[in-house]
């Protein structure tokens, strides 16, 4: 049954952010004392740290809004998730893309030591954007003459990555909306490419970037294909505050990097390609209702998630309890005003967390330019 997002806001927001702060700051404790030292020891550090930040968004999809994930995957794939490096595509259709990706990493183990390639200004989105941006994400500009020499930085960063990670590419650089998707076709059209219908044109030049900086230690691509299953509302971050369910279907194919083109036009090529079979793909579930020829698994929730926010919230009630017995000998208008400003900030954080996860909050459509580099 939906509820309604404000008697969750609360709690949640609460919960949320003081949890959040905590991991903040044992996360700069240790990127002080830790990091200068040896990266190795605090990247392993760090991944269980922020693990009890992010598996609160975990419950949120698993056991509030119980989101049903399919997963199309053949047995090769299945078996490798979680045991190799792997740069992860994905078409980026929902507000929500990133949040499913994190679901299938932590059922893969490597939630911690997953990894995106994002615009700038998701590091500055409180908690959230903090725990990232002390995880390693790689932040860019838009802009390639500032961007290239930090992209090659970041890989470099990964050569000697402690564990096995898995890095996020959106190779679209915005969420599909219509308008985005009408400026794609008239670029196609004036450009003489194929016309997408269901996903937008790929901007390749990060990919290229990526591939060729990191293509002799990361074994794997990952090709994901989501798509909302048929006659399912959209899952955002607002209707999974509200308690609504959702049916997502997932297809996830793994090609081997070695069999990647050598230039940089090749590989290029290949992504287009990709997201021209994508398109196909998509049209056809779409017109006729089959999705894959892939098996399909069912995504079971695990409890680790569950266990974590009961934690949490064991820990805030307590740290409440006693912080009122302290306050109770203070004047009572202080811990009035003390309370509004904790709900107050609470509240106005988890807003600010679901606008920026909003399509139409998201870049705005213009014609795809393949010069400009590909960002989240």
């Amino acid at each position: 049954m939906a509820i309604p997002a404000a008697f969750v806001f609360v709690p949640v927001g609460v919960l949320f952010l003081v949890s959040g702060l905590i991991v903040n700051l044992i996360q700069l404790v240790f990127f002080i004392i830790v990091r200068p030292f040896s990266r190795s020891l605090y990247g392993r550090i760090n991944k269980n740290v922020a693990e009890l930040l992010w598996l609160q968004l975990i419950w949120l999809v698993d056991w509030w809004a119980c989101i049903k994930i399919n997963l199309y995957a053949d047995e090769e794939t299945l078996e490798l998730m979680g045991k190799e490096h792997a740069l992860v595509l994905c078409n980026h259709r929902s507000d929500i893309d990133w949040l499913l990706g994190w679901v299938m990493a932590q059922r893969s183990g490597c939630l911690g030591s997953t990894l995106a390639i994002m615009k700038k200004e998701a590091k500055y989105l409180p908690i959230i954007g903090w725990s990232m941006w002390f995880s390693d994400y790689i932040f860019l500009e838009r802009n390639w003459a500032k961007d290239e020499n930090t992209l090659k930085a970041g890989f470099k960063r990964l050569e000697d990555f402690p564990m096995t990670f898995w890095l996020a590419l959106f190779v679209e650089g915005t969420r599909f909306t219509q308008e985005k998707l009408e400026a794609a076709q008239d670029y196609a059209s004036s450009r003489g490419l194929p016309s997408p219908r269901n996903v937008l044109i790929p901007r390749t030049k990060g990919f290229v970037s990526a591939v060729t900086q990191i293509r002799s230690f990361v074994p794997a691509i990952y090709d994901c294909t989501l798509t909302v299953q048929n006659n399912q509302p959209t899952p955002t971050l607002l209707r999974m505050f509200c308690g609504q369910s959702s049916e997502v279907n997932l297809q996830m194919r793994r090609h081997k990097m070695s069999e990647l083109p050598e230039t940089d036009d090749g590989i290029a090529q290949w992504c287009q390609d990709l997201f021209i079979t994508k398109d196909v793909q998509l049209e056809k579930y779409f017109t006729k209702d089959v999705f894959s020829n892939l098996d399909v698994h069912k995504i079971s929730r695990p409890i680790k998630s569950l266990i974590v926010v009961i934690i949490w919230l064991c820990l805030l009630m307590y740290g409440g309890f006693k912080l009122f017995q302290w306050l109770s000998m203070v004047a009572s208008w202080k811990i009035i005003c003390l309370f509004i400003v904790v709900l107050v900030i609470a509240t106005t954080t988890m807003q600010i967390l679901i606008q920026s996860s909003e399509s139409h909050r998201s870049t705005p459509a213009k014609k795809p330019i393949q010069e400009q580099l590909i960002s989240t």
